[in-house]
Protein backbone atom coordinates (compact mmCIF):
# COMPACT_ATOMS: atom_id res chain seq x y z
CA UNK A 1 0.00 0.00 0.00
CA UNK A 2 2.60 2.29 0.85
CA UNK A 3 4.69 1.67 -2.30
CA UNK A 4 1.00 2.59 -4.28
CA UNK A 5 0.66 5.72 -2.11
CA UNK A 6 4.25 6.78 -3.20
CA UNK A 7 3.87 6.12 -7.05
CA UNK A 8 0.02 8.34 -6.86
CA UNK A 9 2.62 11.22 -5.47
CA UNK A 10 5.29 10.82 -7.53
CA UNK A 11 2.66 11.02 -10.49
CA UNK A 12 1.24 14.24 -8.88
CA UNK A 13 4.09 15.63 -8.46
CA UNK A 14 6.26 15.31 -11.69
CA UNK A 15 4.21 17.26 -13.93
CA UNK A 16 4.07 19.95 -11.61
CA UNK A 17 7.89 19.99 -11.60
CA UNK A 18 7.74 19.95 -15.08
CA UNK A 19 5.81 22.91 -15.24
CA UNK A 20 8.16 24.21 -13.23
CA UNK A 21 11.08 23.90 -15.38
CA UNK A 22 9.32 25.16 -18.18
CA UNK A 23 8.13 28.44 -15.85
CA UNK A 24 11.96 28.78 -15.44
CA UNK A 25 12.61 28.62 -19.40
CA UNK A 26 10.14 31.02 -20.64
CA UNK A 27 10.55 33.47 -17.13
CA UNK A 28 14.96 33.14 -17.96
CA UNK A 29 13.89 34.37 -21.44
CA UNK A 30 15.00 31.45 -23.67
CA UNK A 31 12.38 31.42 -26.07
CA UNK A 32 13.28 35.41 -27.03
CA UNK A 33 17.19 34.73 -27.09
CA UNK A 34 15.92 31.42 -29.64
CA UNK A 35 13.98 33.76 -31.63
CA UNK A 36 16.97 35.87 -31.61
CA UNK A 37 19.55 33.63 -33.06
CA UNK A 38 17.21 32.48 -35.52
CA UNK A 39 16.89 35.66 -36.64
CA UNK A 40 20.80 36.08 -36.45
CA UNK A 41 21.07 32.63 -38.22
CA UNK A 42 18.80 34.08 -41.09
CA UNK A 43 20.71 37.14 -41.76
CA UNK A 44 23.89 35.30 -41.90
CA UNK A 45 22.32 33.25 -44.61
CA UNK A 46 21.60 36.17 -46.37
CA UNK A 47 24.87 37.48 -46.05
CA UNK A 48 26.60 34.61 -47.82
CA UNK A 49 24.32 33.39 -50.47
CA UNK A 50 26.26 36.25 -52.90
CA UNK A 51 29.97 34.90 -51.63
CA UNK A 52 29.54 30.82 -51.66
CA UNK A 53 29.13 28.73 -54.61
CA UNK A 54 25.64 27.94 -55.13
CA UNK A 55 26.12 24.20 -54.10
CA UNK A 56 27.91 24.94 -51.15
CA UNK A 57 25.25 27.63 -50.05
CA UNK A 58 22.42 25.18 -50.04
CA UNK A 59 24.38 22.92 -47.86
CA UNK A 60 25.25 25.43 -45.11
CA UNK A 61 21.62 26.07 -45.12
CA UNK A 62 20.09 22.76 -44.93
CA UNK A 63 22.19 21.92 -42.57
CA UNK A 64 21.92 25.27 -40.38
CA UNK A 65 17.99 24.78 -40.34
CA UNK A 66 18.25 21.03 -39.51
CA UNK A 67 20.23 22.03 -36.61
CA UNK A 68 18.93 25.07 -35.58
CA UNK A 69 15.31 24.22 -36.12
CA UNK A 70 13.32 26.68 -33.20
CA UNK A 71 11.34 23.56 -32.16
CA UNK A 72 14.31 21.62 -31.73
CA UNK A 73 16.43 23.87 -29.91
CA UNK A 74 13.64 24.69 -27.84
CA UNK A 75 12.51 20.46 -27.02
CA UNK A 76 16.45 19.88 -26.49
CA UNK A 77 17.62 22.72 -24.28
CA UNK A 78 14.13 22.34 -22.23
CA UNK A 79 15.07 18.69 -21.90
CA UNK A 80 18.45 19.37 -20.63
CA UNK A 81 17.63 22.05 -18.23
CA UNK A 82 14.98 19.40 -16.59
CA UNK A 83 17.78 16.84 -16.07
CA UNK A 84 20.56 18.97 -14.85
CA UNK A 85 18.89 21.25 -12.50
CA UNK A 86 16.99 19.16 -9.58
CA UNK A 87 15.47 22.06 -8.39
CA UNK A 88 14.16 24.86 -10.66
CA UNK A 89 12.25 26.78 -7.56
CA UNK A 90 14.78 29.08 -6.52
CA UNK A 91 16.05 30.62 -9.83
CA UNK A 92 12.36 30.72 -11.00
CA UNK A 93 11.08 32.71 -8.06
CA UNK A 94 14.47 34.84 -8.83
CA UNK A 95 13.68 35.92 -12.66
CA UNK A 96 10.10 35.89 -11.82
CA UNK A 97 10.73 39.19 -9.16
CA UNK A 98 10.82 42.48 -10.62
CA UNK A 99 14.75 42.38 -10.86
CA UNK A 100 14.82 39.36 -12.56
CA UNK A 101 12.41 40.69 -15.06
CA UNK A 102 14.74 43.41 -15.67
CA UNK A 103 17.62 41.31 -16.41
CA UNK A 104 16.10 39.20 -19.02
CA UNK A 105 14.94 42.32 -20.77
CA UNK A 106 18.97 43.57 -20.74
CA UNK A 107 19.62 40.64 -21.75
CA UNK A 108 16.75 39.93 -24.96
CA UNK A 109 17.67 43.58 -26.15
CA UNK A 110 21.10 43.23 -26.25
CA UNK A 111 20.79 40.79 -28.54
CA UNK A 112 17.97 42.07 -30.52
CA UNK A 113 18.59 42.50 -34.04
CA UNK A 114 18.88 45.98 -34.52
CA UNK A 115 21.16 46.07 -31.12
CA UNK A 116 23.27 43.83 -33.08
CA UNK A 117 23.29 46.14 -36.25
CA UNK A 118 24.05 49.19 -33.96
CA UNK A 119 26.81 47.56 -32.72
CA UNK A 120 28.22 45.24 -35.35
CA UNK A 121 31.58 47.24 -35.33
CA UNK A 122 32.11 46.81 -31.84
CA UNK A 123 30.23 48.09 -28.45
CA UNK A 124 31.09 51.50 -27.27
CA UNK A 125 33.85 51.86 -23.97
CA UNK A 126 31.54 52.19 -20.58
CA UNK A 127 32.53 54.33 -18.25
CA UNK A 128 32.19 52.95 -14.28
CA UNK A 129 33.61 53.80 -11.07
CA UNK A 130 35.82 51.32 -8.89
CA UNK A 131 32.91 49.82 -7.29
CA UNK A 132 30.67 49.01 -10.33
CA UNK A 133 33.49 47.56 -12.17
CA UNK A 134 34.40 45.54 -9.07
CA UNK A 135 30.60 44.00 -9.34
CA UNK A 136 30.99 43.86 -12.71
CA UNK A 137 33.69 41.53 -12.26
CA UNK A 138 32.24 39.18 -9.89
CA UNK A 139 29.74 38.98 -12.22
CA UNK A 140 31.84 37.85 -14.61
CA UNK A 141 33.24 35.25 -12.65
CA UNK A 142 29.81 33.70 -11.65
CA UNK A 143 28.28 33.53 -14.84
CA UNK A 144 29.16 31.89 -17.41
CA UNK A 145 28.86 34.52 -20.07
CA UNK A 146 32.32 33.64 -21.75
CA UNK A 147 31.47 29.92 -22.36
CA UNK A 148 28.18 30.74 -23.53
CA UNK A 149 29.41 33.01 -26.10
CA UNK A 150 31.96 30.39 -27.19
CA UNK A 151 29.59 27.64 -27.27
CA UNK A 152 26.93 29.73 -29.70
CA UNK A 153 30.78 30.02 -31.59
CA UNK A 154 31.32 26.28 -31.97
CA UNK A 155 27.71 25.70 -32.30
CA UNK A 156 28.16 27.68 -35.92
CA UNK A 157 31.46 26.19 -36.89
CA UNK A 158 29.89 22.89 -36.21
CA UNK A 159 27.65 23.24 -39.19
CA UNK A 160 30.01 24.65 -41.54
CA UNK A 161 32.62 21.72 -40.98
CA UNK A 162 29.39 19.32 -41.59
CA UNK A 163 29.00 21.27 -44.56
CA UNK A 164 32.76 20.52 -45.74
CA UNK A 165 32.44 16.95 -45.17
CA UNK A 166 29.29 16.65 -47.20
CA UNK A 167 30.88 18.25 -50.20
CA UNK A 168 34.04 16.81 -50.10
CA UNK A 169 33.64 13.84 -48.56
CA UNK A 170 36.45 12.18 -46.69
CA UNK A 171 38.45 15.60 -45.59
CA UNK A 172 36.69 15.34 -42.66
CA UNK A 173 34.89 12.71 -40.63
CA UNK A 174 32.36 13.93 -38.54
CA UNK A 175 33.55 12.88 -35.02
CA UNK A 176 37.64 14.40 -36.45
CA UNK A 177 35.86 17.56 -37.21
CA UNK A 178 33.53 18.14 -34.39
CA UNK A 179 37.02 17.16 -32.26
CA UNK A 180 38.81 20.23 -34.07
CA UNK A 181 36.25 22.46 -33.12
CA UNK A 182 35.82 21.46 -30.01
CA UNK A 183 39.39 22.14 -29.42
CA UNK A 184 39.19 26.00 -30.18
CA UNK A 185 37.03 26.49 -27.19
CA UNK A 186 39.77 27.91 -24.74
CA UNK A 187 40.85 30.23 -27.40
CA UNK A 188 37.47 31.79 -28.13
CA UNK A 189 36.74 31.57 -24.05
CA UNK A 190 40.17 33.65 -24.20
CA UNK A 191 39.30 36.18 -27.05
CA UNK A 192 35.63 36.48 -25.52
CA UNK A 193 37.68 37.63 -21.96
CA UNK A 194 39.35 40.24 -23.09
CA UNK A 195 36.15 42.85 -23.35
CA UNK A 196 33.86 40.57 -21.09
CA UNK A 197 33.84 43.46 -18.28
CA UNK A 198 33.00 46.23 -21.06
CA UNK A 199 30.05 44.16 -22.92
CA UNK A 200 28.73 43.38 -19.29
CA UNK A 201 28.85 46.72 -18.28
CA UNK A 202 27.07 47.97 -21.38
CA UNK A 203 24.58 44.85 -20.97
CA UNK A 204 23.73 45.67 -17.63
CA UNK A 205 23.66 49.47 -17.87
CA UNK A 206 19.95 50.40 -16.54
CA UNK A 207 20.87 48.08 -13.27
CA UNK A 208 21.50 50.23 -10.49
CA UNK A 209 24.72 49.45 -8.28
CA UNK A 210 21.95 47.98 -5.58
CA UNK A 211 20.43 45.85 -8.41
CA UNK A 212 23.47 44.83 -9.47
CA UNK A 213 24.81 43.68 -6.29
CA UNK A 214 21.70 41.61 -5.74
CA UNK A 215 22.01 40.24 -9.33
CA UNK A 216 25.72 38.93 -8.15
CA UNK A 217 24.82 37.69 -4.79
CA UNK A 218 21.97 35.17 -6.54
CA UNK A 219 24.92 34.44 -9.12
CA UNK A 220 27.09 33.45 -6.35
CA UNK A 221 24.79 31.65 -4.34
CA UNK A 222 24.16 27.55 -4.61
CA UNK A 223 20.67 28.06 -6.43
CA UNK A 224 22.96 30.61 -8.89
CA UNK A 225 25.56 28.25 -9.28
CA UNK A 226 23.32 25.15 -10.10
CA UNK A 227 21.18 27.32 -12.07
CA UNK A 228 23.75 28.33 -14.40
CA UNK A 229 25.59 25.51 -14.76
CA UNK A 230 22.63 23.76 -15.70
CA UNK A 231 21.53 27.15 -18.35
CA UNK A 232 24.75 26.06 -19.84
CA UNK A 233 24.43 22.42 -20.53
CA UNK A 234 21.16 23.26 -21.76
CA UNK A 235 22.69 25.82 -24.31
CA UNK A 236 25.43 23.26 -25.12
CA UNK A 237 22.05 20.98 -26.29
CA UNK A 238 19.56 23.12 -27.51
CA UNK A 239 22.57 24.00 -30.14
CA UNK A 240 23.60 20.71 -30.90
CA UNK A 241 27.05 21.50 -29.92
CA UNK A 242 29.58 18.81 -30.55
CA UNK A 243 27.57 16.97 -32.42
CA UNK A 244 27.34 16.21 -36.15
CA UNK A 245 24.42 16.81 -38.53
CA UNK A 246 24.56 12.34 -38.94
CA UNK A 247 24.01 12.41 -34.92
CA UNK A 248 21.23 14.71 -34.66
CA UNK A 249 18.36 12.33 -33.59
CA UNK A 250 14.59 13.50 -33.13
CA UNK A 251 14.92 16.18 -29.55
CA UNK A 252 12.85 14.29 -27.08
CA UNK A 253 9.83 15.26 -26.15
CA UNK A 254 8.98 16.93 -22.83
CA UNK A 255 11.20 17.66 -19.73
Amino acid sequence: MRVLFALLLIGLTLPALADDHLRLYQAAGWPQQREHFNQALDAAQQRYRSTLPPAVFQALVDNSNRRFAAAAIDQRAQYSLGMELADPQPALAFFESALGRKIVAAETLATRSDQLAKYANGLPRTEADATRRLLIRHLAQAIPAKEAGAEVSLALAGVAADSLSQMIPGLLGGSQAQGLLNGQRERLMTQIEQDLDNTLLHVYRELSDPELEQFVEFAQSEAGKAYYQAALQALRAGLAVGMSSNELAPAPQGI
